[in-house]
């Protein structure tokens, strides 16, 4: 059964508090996302903060959209459609400045509705849930951006495709694309997504985000694609993602500390 997210009568503070201490995280995570980009010789620019909203309401969402964060990522596919549909009903400015990340499992019977909200898709685990999504996005003439997940930990209880998997799925999705005859429709891959091992330490973990790193390279060598993104690394070990070329990073908790109880 799924949690349902927390709301302004649950939270561990006032309302005011909470619009305050919200503010001051995302300040805060920004700045050390900016730090540990330097460190590794990039800008703040080149790293996004994709903000995990799952797990409070849409008011308590709104907090981070005011506070600046307008990527949003959530991991039911329905709780986004949700959201997006009380931005666009109760805060239409504000919804028009959100970028939608659909960050959890995907279910084939899912893609339909969603991808008309055009969400930058990040857990593409499987070839059928990848042609289906082409599948559908041609169907609506829409151009919809997906990452492919790859299981790097090796865990046999995480999600992702395994990593010798990942260059045939590139060769036929590649053959299914030039199929049908158009740019401006279809799934369109334009880079990985992965997480670390369970507890997984910082410095654990950016060997697997550097074989991630590397998977992406070869992907490109095979395609020929940019394939610019890779999402990686949460809010206990985004500094090392970071490091090995993280392009996004999924921050939680961080932005609701002294909020939630």
């Amino acid at each position: 059964m799924a949690v349902e997210p927390v709301g302004f009568p649950q939270i561990a503070c006032t309302p005011h508090e909470a619009r305050a201490r919200i503010k001051e995280n995302w300040s805060r995570v920004c700045d050390e996302v900016s730090l540990a980009a330097a460190q590794s010789g990039r800008s703040f620019g080149e790293v996004r903060v994709v903000g995990v909203s799952k797990y409070v309401d849409a008011e308590i969402t709104n907090l981070l959209v005011e506070a600046g964060c307008h990527d949003l990522g959530e991991n039911r596919p329905q709780a986004l459609m949700q959201k997006a549909k009380w931005f666009e009903s109760t805060q239409a400015e504000q919804a028009s400045k959100i970028r939608w990340h659909q960050i959890g499992h995907l279910q084939r019977n899912k893609v339909r509705r969603l991808i008309g909200l055009q969400p930058l898709i990040h857990s593409v685990d499987s070839e059928r849930v990848l042609e289906e999504i082409h599948r559908e996005a041609l169907a609506q003439s829409l151009l919809v951006e997906v990452l492919i997940e790859v299981n790097v930990s090796g865990e046999e209880a995480k999600t992702g495709l395994p990593a010798e998997q990942t260059s045939g799925l590139f060769e036929r999705h590649a053959t299914r694309v030039a199929s049908a005859g158009t740019q401006d429709a279809g799934a369109r891959v334009t880079g990985l997504m992965a997480m670390a091992g369970w507890g997984t330490d910082p410095q654990a973990a950016q060997p697997q985000f550097s074989r991630l790193r590397e998977l992406r390279d070869q992907m490109r060598g095979q395609t020929g694609w940019e394939l610019p993104e890779l999402s990686m690394g949460m809010s206990g070990d985004y500094q090392a993602a970071i490091a090995e070329g993280a392009t996004m990073v999924r921050i939680g908790s961080s932005l609701f500390r002294g909020v939630l109880k």
